[in-house]
């Protein structure tokens, strides 16, 4: 009874779609889902309205409530337009920038978003065409737009696409704004209430400039130019994954100084499709294949690579024995904030009043090092809009070095706010020139730090549960973690537990119970244990799946013990995820 009342609803909510309000396509696309025999792919594009989020929007593209399209593109974008108008009443002219990734309809999606903010009067500064995300955000800084969108679906599959929401200083939206926006956006009932027709007046073109601004800005990051003078010839091989990193990345290479860039030609041309790739994602090593096998025919000093919007960054690095292995998203973290630190301690740039920012799920290794060269550091949630939280408190009171979190994002810089591979991979080759002037290979260096500051290994694993009863067995899941919390994990005694979501820390042993200090509630919890391990699980917030983030820690006395320390700590996590039962 439940699943016909189900397709009664759906059915219903599709029938709206097959109006003249709707163009030809559209409706001839839900007609054929409408008589299809199978009712799962109606169900999945309708049995709900696709969220308008604190990060905005991402799904499937396709026709649907639930898919992105023209339809929940203009709607979020007439929503967004209305609390502008209403938030910046006083200012004669609202503007934002708009922007996209090499995505299929991303273009599209851009110039609709264009239009309808220039159909309500805002001026849109609209990119010529495709950008990495990082740019958007350093655009709306840099030309005094109250907010930006930009068209994208990160690191997701082809059949994704996506719409982030950015507010005046560049950072994608929280409150009180990101509830204005959606109030605004759930009232749009109707097509008829998105104004899509633009006034080309209120739309203005931009690029080249806005790039080498970009790029000077980044150029300004550099701590070691010297360095890179004697080390410029590093062999890097570069991939932007089919990506927008190939308009800026190779260029701050070289205005770093690096003259030895190689390219992976195939995955240099922009497709949506991503052809040479099962998924674009720089954090899996399929996805790093190509750009590997470069390396290995030129014997290449580092692999990096962007992923298609250019906010994450991929690493690969020469081990001790000359294999090409994965950097995870901690470790380049780790290696990026300790160059960072220990370069401003080398040049006496050190006053005491700086600080640095990591996610709760990233590693605590970050911590010992912070701590160490007396710089404080902030905990935030993920997603580096609350980085540029933490940022935006600290405006002229303290010295952002940089901030990261372990998907494989990390912003060195104040004039954007959002995570930004074009300036993480330009450090990333610094760093490795300056292990180099200091007799270190890559590995050493990031052997070093776990032998100073302690080992630690970290896993992420996240498990798909697409569709709604996906969505109900993610909710399941949690509730279950807060019912039934673990005992011991790995044969450690879990000794606090935290729930973001009740911003309460639990003391096992002691049985009390603290109030976290953070600035709203989130659905993640942490295990803790007393041989050090951290365990934190969360729903993706964009995607439908449940994360586990697992670190464990380990010892390392010198650089010959890391590889047992790497597999006594790769057998604890099998023992967590047993525990789990993941």
């Amino acid at each position: 009874m439940e699943n016909q009342e189900l397709l009664k609803t759906v059915k219903e909510r599709a029938e709206v779609w097959l109006s003249d309000q709707y163009d030809e396509a559209t409706r001839a696309e839900v007609k054929q889902m409408l008589e299809a025999e199978d009712p799962t792919p109606l169900i999945e594009a309708f049995y709900r309205d696709l969220e308008f989020g604190t990060g905005g929007l991402r799904g499937i593209m396709g026709p649907g409530t639930n898919r992105m399209n023209i339809y929940t593109v203009g709607a979020a974008t007439q929503g967004l337009a209305n609390y502008l108008k209403e938030a910046f009443a006083d200012l004669p002219q609202i503007s934002v920038a708009v922007g996209h990734d090499v995505r299929n309809n991303s273009r599209k999606f851009a110039e609709i978003v264009a239009n309808i903010f220039s159909a309500n009067g805002i001026k849109a500064y609209l990119f010529d065409s495709f950008r990495p995300t990082p740019e958007l955000s350093f655009a709306i800084r840099e030309l005094g737009c109250q907010s930006g969108v930009n068209i994208t679906a990160s690191h997701n599959p082809k059949e994704y696409n996506g719409y982030k929401a950015y507010w005046a200083d560049g950072a994608q939206i929280i409150a009180p704004h990101d509830v204005n926006i959606i109030n605004h956006v759930n009232a749009i009932k109707s097509v008829g209430d998105i104004k899509f027709n633009g006034n080309p007046d209120l739309i203005e073109i931009i690029g080249d400039k806005m790039d080498q601004k970009f790029l000077t800005a980044i150029k300004g990051l550099s701590l070691s130019p010297d360095v890179i003078e004697r080390h410029k010839d590093l062999k890097i091989v570069y991939t932007p994954i089919h990506g927008t990193g190939v308009k800026l990345v190779p260029d701050s290479l070289r205005n770093y100084g690096f003259t030895n860039i190689i390219h992976v030609d195939e995955q240099d041309v922009p497709s949506g499709d991503f052809p040479t790739v099962d998924s674009p994602n720089p954090e899996n090593a399929s996805a790093m294949a190509m750009a590997v096998a470069k390396a290995k025919e030129v014997e290449a000093d580092l692999v990096v690579a962007s992923d298609p919007d250019a906010d994450r960054i991929g690493c690969v690095i020469r081990d001790t024995d000359g294999e090409y292995v994965l950097v995870n998203g901690n470790q380049i973290v780790l290696v990026l904030l300790n160059y960072l630190m220990t370069r401003n301690a080398e040049l006496g740039k050190l006053t005491g009043n700086e600080y640095i920012v990591k996610t709760i799920v990233t590693t605590e290794t970050i911590k010992r090092i912070a701590d160490a060269n007396n710089i404080k550091m902030y905990d935030c949630y993920t997603g580096f809009k609350w980085i540029a939280s933490v940022i935006r408190e600290n405006e002229d009171v303290a010295r952002y070095l940089g901030g990261g979190e372990e998907s494989y994002g990390f912003l060195a810089e104040t004039f954007c706010r959002d995570k930004d591979s074009v300036s993480a991979i330009s450090l990333m080759a610094e760093t490795l020139a300056w292990a180099k002037e200091n007799g270190l290979s890559f590995m050493e260096m990031l052997q070093d730090i776990y032998v100073k500051y302690g080992y630690s290994h970290e896993l992420g694993i996240s498990v798909v549960r697409p569709g709604k009863s996906g969505a109900d067995e993610i909710q399941a899941m949690m509730k279950n973690f807060r019912a039934n919390p673990p005992k011991s994990l790995a044969g450690s005694p879990v000794v606090c537990v935290k729930d973001y979501l009740t911003l309460e820390e639990k003391c096992i042993k002691c049985g009390e119970t603290k109030k976290l200090d953070f600035p709203t509630t989130s659905n993640v919890l942490q295990y803790f244990t007393e041989d050090g391990s951290k365990i934190s699980v969360r729903p993706s917030g964009t995607e439908p799946k449940i994360k586990f983030y697992i670190e464990v820690r380990g010892q390392m006395a010198t650089r010959a013990d890391y590889h047992k320390a790497e597999d006594a700590a790769k057998a604890k996590i099998e023992a967590v995820r047993k525990d789990l039962g993941i």
